[in-house]
């Protein structure tokens, strides 16, 4: 079978579904000018013994999608997007692709005007969604990462609890930088020197066989995975922690790994050329992304947990 072709399939987009490549905003449009347009990414998992597909948490990510408009004052999203209309709209995406493997979906709300300034409130507001592979946005195996020279964007900036296009910039700096110097990836700083996240995925370190990762507080994403990572910790009887980290506990971690919709879990080999424990994967982080995996394609506690709609 051939891999999914995103460029072929059907999007939905501005209250219909039309061809990938018929899906367009104008040069002059307020998310092309201003970076106006809040998403999220949801994971479907294809497992192939049932033959079925497993959308993940999608109640979640409507939510955090609204709340992310809430943010922005996109204030006729909410009104208009009822979760159950969503959800109709999403799975109908999904069929309408005859998707027969894992992929992501990629939902975004955007001001839909023209020359229109930096003004928010009132404006028309509209919903698009397409379908894109998995792949790998980094390797599975582990990834070598460096604290960036980059200030992560603060609450009071453009806040990093709502997913506002935007903002990536940047991580995308970040990014950018860590690439440049040799890297996979990079981890971001707050303002006040305390570990925030990666550029696109949430983190976490093992101290002492605690599982620790920074509080929403420390101008991060509220993460679905990294929601989700907590409660599967917590049911293995993982002592779970959420506080502020420090740079120099990156260092003296026992195990480390991002975390994300896209990234899935990804063990970190290192931090700034240190050696994170062994410098492969830990036996934490093992059997956390083991669990993760078995839980996004129906098993575990997924199905109890209420985490998943069957295709």
């Amino acid at each position: 079978m051939q891999p999914f072709d995103y460029a072929e399939g059907q999007v939905f987009f501005r209250d219909k579904l039309v061809p990938f490549r018929d899906a367009n905003v104008s040069i002059a449009s307020s998310p092309v000018l201003y970076g106006l347009s809040v998403y999220t990414v949801f994971s479907v998992n294809w497992n192939a013994d049932e033959k079925k597909l497993y959308v993940f948490r999608l109640k979640d990510h409507y939510a955090r999608l609204v709340n992310s408009a809430r943010i922005m004052d996109f204030n006729l999203f909410a009104p208009a997007w009822p979760y159950e209309k969503f959800e109709e709209t999403m799975l109908g995406l999904i069929r309408a692709n005859k998707v027969e493997e894992s992929v992501l979906v990629r939902a975004t709300i955007f001001v839909d005007a023209l020359i229109a300034g930096t003004k928010i409130h009132g404006l028309p507001q509209a919903l698009a969604a397409y379908i894109y592979p998995m792949g790998q946005i980094l390797p599975r195996s582990g990834v070598h990462v460096c604290v960036s020279s980059w200030t992560r964007n603060a609450d009071n900036a453009i806040p990093s609890r709502a997913k506002v296009n935007g903002g990536y910039a940047n991580s995308s700096l970040m990014k950018n930088e860590a690439i440049l110097n040799g890297y996979d990836d990079a981890i971001a700083l707050d303002a006040q020197g305390h570990v925030t996240e990666g550029t696109v995925a949430n983190i976490f370190i093992v101290r002492n066989g605690k599982l620790i990762t920074p509080a929403p507080t420390n101008d991060l994403l509220e993460g679905i995975t990294r929601a989700s990572i907590m409660e599967i910790a917590r049911d293995m009887n993982i002592p779970v922690e959420e506080r502020a980290v420090d740079r120099s506990e990156l260092y003296i971690a026992d195990e480390a790994f991002l975390c994300g919709s896209s990234a899935r879990l990804i063990p970190i080999l290192s931090v700034d050329k240190r050696t994170v424990g062994a410098g492969v994967a830990g036996p934490i982080t093992k059997s956390l992304s083991d669990q993760f995996d078995v839980v996004q394609k129906g098993g575990g506690v997924a199905t109890e947990k209420g985490w998943l709609i069957k295709i």
